[in-house]
């Protein structure tokens, strides 16, 4: 049994700590996921600024896609009007009052001869003034324009063909984008570096709004009149100009289409007189131009961001565009950010430093970083964790709650398995026990059945020397068959009591009754080894209670008292009654060796025999360890207890309670 209870007591331990182990791998792994997740959701709130600033830029782009290419003059003929050209009105461009229009400022006009227009050219009569701030504007945006993007498109005269002939993208783009980059690009350089080295996770995330090939041009029908009256209107304006002299430039530009010169403007409604009444306009799509400007603040792209879109008509080619207005962009990205970053986050735009940061300033490396590519630049987008600790505490939160239910865990199954040893051994010493008492009820049988038989057959063979000793062999038939009916009573009892089957007749009688009963049939028991019974009965009222089950704690009691007290000098056994706190007391007294401290709750016990005290330690006096048990079986059953006492000067005394209110 002991081995079968080793090899479950070693699956149970190897079970536990399998377990154990993979509780520990599965809070690595929760803890990983929780990282996980977390940087999804850093990957996820990029994601949506990413399509929050793309849908900006498709309906901003989208919009001045649909601008008439008549918003980028000062002055223009309606589209709607036909007629002589003395007969055309002419208006004021919607654009003539605002020099920024959403991510757009500085709007112009590139004419084949490399003249700049705008829509708010402050020389026209009736202009703003020199102190307007719009007029300012005008003036240091037209220097800028001749100074660092005209030089552009003059480098590049040879441009490449679309299948219609026209350039795939404006003058300078290819050039530019090939050029190392040198002052405010190292610049933006320098400032990209520093999220780079923060550390955390970082990915690209394209805008494709600006970039050529998700764009279509688009042709639009004017009439003949009107158009080359807009192109009337622009020289005439040129002529005009009173401020400023014209920038010298080259009177012609380059056919892209056949490689040939363009006639004047004049030549060009001459030679047309005859033609169709409708023009075709073609209008290119914007492409984006980065030009480092000198004396310019250091830009996030490197450089000035332009959009230049071609229009043709018939075979004369404009460049129109406008400036990227760098820091509304850089608004538009923020305010993205900061509507759909979520909680526990915060975001900072590093190249321009400005951002978010939640309750207070985060520092540390970012815990995510989008790069969002305009395909002219980069913008990145650092996001953060105002609180960088909340996943390790919840992680360590976890390990305790794992490291405290394991420990309970652990606790449990080793109280278990100490329960299981110990229930073991019970089970191994209740079954030693079931043994010896099967062993003793055989010796207790037969020593009785023994005696019986031999008086019998000196009886029946009449070897009887006189009456006297046929009334002696009488006798001892009589006790040996008490003695026998006692011990098959006690065996009946406990089997009853384990069973749960034992019943009780409860009814109202007298106590003292009982037991002088009692003590009557056990006198000539007692007198036969010695013994001498002295009775002290004190006045008990009726009370209820099972005659058979007294009778049957008075009778153990007395046999007890034979059993230990043989070699005792005074063999007198004194049994008293008494009513004390509720209880009627029974008490049996002898003068034996006593019950040693430690074995007084044991005694009491199933098939425990307690060895005499001047016997070796595996001595024990005859019996079946049954009878002080039913003692304390049948007390329990009145609502009682047993105690054992010393007496004085030696011995012990049995005390059993009843209880008097059942």
């Amino acid at each position: 049994m002991y081995k079968g209870l080793l090899l479950l007591s070693v699956i149970i331990l190897a079970a536990s700590v399998g377990l154990t182990c993979l509780g520990y791998h599965a809070v690595a792994k929760w803890a990983q996921g929780l990282e996980g997740a977390r940087l999804g959701e850093f990957a996820e709130v990029a994601e949506q600024v990413r399509q929050d600033v793309r849908r900006k830029l498709d309906e901003f782009v989208q919009t001045e896609q649909q601008r008439p290419y008549t918003d980028y003059l000062h002055y223009y003929v309606p589209d709607h009007l036909v007629g002589g050209e003395s007969s055309l009105p002419r208006l004021r461009s919607p654009l003539a009052g605002q020099f920024a229009n959403g991510l757009a400022c500085g709007y112009f006009q590139v004419g084949p001869d490399a003249e700049i227009i705008t829509p708010y050219d402050a020389r026209e009569p009736g202009g703003q003034t020199d102190a307007d701030t719009l007029t300012l504007q005008v003036r240091k945006h037209l220097e800028n324009l001749t100074n660092n993007l005209l030089p552009v498109i003059e480098a590049r005269r040879e441009m490449p063909t679309r299948t219609s002939g026209l350039p795939t993208s404006p003058p300078g783009d290819q050039a530019l984008n090939t050029q190392t980059p040198s002052g405010p690009e190292a610049a933006r350089n320098n400032e990209t570096e520093a999220p780079k080295a923060a550390g955390g996770r970082r990915k690209a995330y394209a805008i494709e709004s600006l970039q050529q090939q998700s764009q279509a041009s688009q042709i639009v029908t004017q009439d003949r009149s009107v158009a080359f009256s807009n192109q009337s209107v622009v020289e005439q304006s040129r002529r005009s100009a009173a401020q400023a002299p014209p920038r010298p430039a080259p009177e012609r530009i380059q056919n892209q289409a056949g490689g040939q010169t363009a006639p004047a403007p004049a030549e060009k409604q001459t030679a047309r007189d005859s033609d169709d009444s409708i023009v075709q306009i073609r209008i290119e799509p914007f492409v984006p131009v980065v030009v480092p400007g000198a004396g310019r603040e250091p830009s996030i792209f490197g450089g000035q961001v332009f959009l230049l879109r071609r229009v043709q008509i018939e075979d004369r080619r404009l460049l129109q565009g406008f400036q990227l207005d760098e820091t509304q962009l850089v608004a538009e990205v923020q305010e993205s950010a900061r509507r759909l970053i979520r909680e526990g986050m915060a975001f900072v735009l590093p190249q321009v430093g400005r951002g978010e940061a939640g309750p207070g300033k985060v520092q540390g490396p970012p815990a995510y970083t989008a790069i969002l590519d305009f395909g002219f630049g980069e913008l990145i987008l650092a996001l953060r964790e105002v609180d960088p600790g909340w996943i390790a505490q919840r992680i360590s939160e976890l390990r305790h709650v794992y490291v405290g239910t394991t420990t309970v865990v652990a606790i449990a199954v080793g109280l278990a398995l100490l329960s299981l040893w110990r229930a073991t051994r019970a089970q191994l010493a209740l079954v030693q026990k079931k043994d010896e008492f099967i062993s003793a009820v055989s010796h207790e049988l037969r020593t009785p059945l023994t005696s019986i038989r031999m008086y019998a057959e000196m009886l029946e063979k009449d070897w009887l020397a006189s009456k006297e000793k046929a009334c002696e062999y009488y006798g001892n038939i009589r006790q040996e068959s008490e003695r026998l009916s006692r011990l098959v009573e006690n065996v009946l009892d406990f089997s009853r009591l384990q069973r749960g089957r034992k019943r009780y007749d409860f009814r109202l009688g007298d106590v003292n009754a009982c037991v002088a009963d009692v003590v009557a049939m056990m006198r000539p028991c007692a007198a036969e080894h010695g013994f001498r019974i002295e009775t002290d009965l004190g006045q008990i009222a009726p009370v209820r209670f099972d005659r058979d089950a007294v009778a049957q704690i008075v009778v153990n009691l007395l046999d007890n008292a034979i059993k230990y007290a043989r070699s005792a000098g005074d063999k007198t056994i004194r049994v008293r009654t008494q009513v004390s706190d509720g209880f009627i007391i029974v008490e049996v007294e002898d003068r034996g060796p006593g019950v040693p401290p430690r074995q007084r709750k044991r005694v009491f016990e199933p098939f425990y025999r307690c060895p005499p005290r001047d016997a070796g330690e595996g001595s024990q006096v005859p019996g079946t360890g049954l009878g002080l048990a039913l003692v304390r079986r049948f007390a329990e059953a009145h609502g009682g207890f047993v105690e054992i006492r010393a007496a004085h000067p030696s011995g012990a005394t049995f005390r059993v309670g009843l209880a008097t209110c059942l």
